[in-house]
C-alpha cells in the first residue's frame, strides 16, 4: 500500500463519524444481536486489488469474485474447510470451486512479500489505533460484548 493508500484509509475511518448518531460499539452489537438471532452470516469477499497496492496490483478478476459469491449463495462455502490468517485472524476457506486457491490469500499473490508482510502490518496498526478510540466503552452493562470487539482487532505480535 502507498502511502496515498494509508492517508485514504485513516481519512476514510473519519468521514463516516459526522454521520453515525451512536457510539460504533452500539452499532455493532445491534449487528452481533440481529445476527445471532436470524442465523446470518458475513462474507468479507475481496472485489478490489490482489498481488499489490494500486499501480503493482490487479483488479481481482470478476470470474472469481462471482464464483465466490455463488458459493455463499448455494451454501457450499458454509461447508468448506478454513484456515486463519494471521495478524487478522480471518477465517479463509482452503477451497472454492473453480477458484484458483492462491487467490484465496492474498500474499500468494504478491511479488514482493516483504511489502506485503510490512502493508499487512500497517493496516494493522491503523485499526489498532481505531480500536483504541473506543476501548473504554461499554454496550449498556454488557462488559463481556465489548471484550469480544477488542478482542477481534488485529494482533501484531504474531510473526508472519
Amino acid at each position: 500500500m502507498h502511502t496515498e493508500g494509508l492517508l485514504k484509509a485513516v481519512i476514510d475511518s473519519g468521514i463516516g463519524a459526522a454521520f453515525i448518531m451512536l457510539h460504533p460499539s452500539k452499532y455493532a452489537a445491534m449487528l452481533a444481536d440481529k445476527m445471532k438471532r436470524h442465523g446470518a452470516t458475513a462474507w468479507l469477499v475481496n472485489t478490489g486489488w490482489s498481488g499489490g497496492s494500486y499501480g503493482v496490483g490487479k483488479r481481482m478478476k470478476l470470474e472469481y469474485t462471482w464464483r465466490i459469491i455463488d458459493a455463499i449463495h448455494d451454501g457450499s462455502l458454509l461447508e468448506a474447510e478454513y484456515e486463519l490468517t494471521p495478524i487478522f485472524n480471518l477465517a479463509v476457506p482452503t477451497k472454492v470451486k473453480s477458484v484458483p486457491s492462491e487467490v484465496l490469500h492474498p500474499e500468494n499473490l504478491w511479488a514482493n512479500k516483504t511489502l506485503y508482510n510490512e502493508t499487512l502490518k500497517k493496516l494493522a496498526g491503523l485499526f489498532q489505533k481505531n480500536f483504541k478510540l473506543y476501548a473504554d466503552y461499554t454496550v449498556g452493562n454488557d462488559l463481556k460484548l465489548m471484550e469480544e470487539i477488542l478482542a477481534a482487532r488485529p494482533q501484531l505480535t504474531q510473526d508472519i
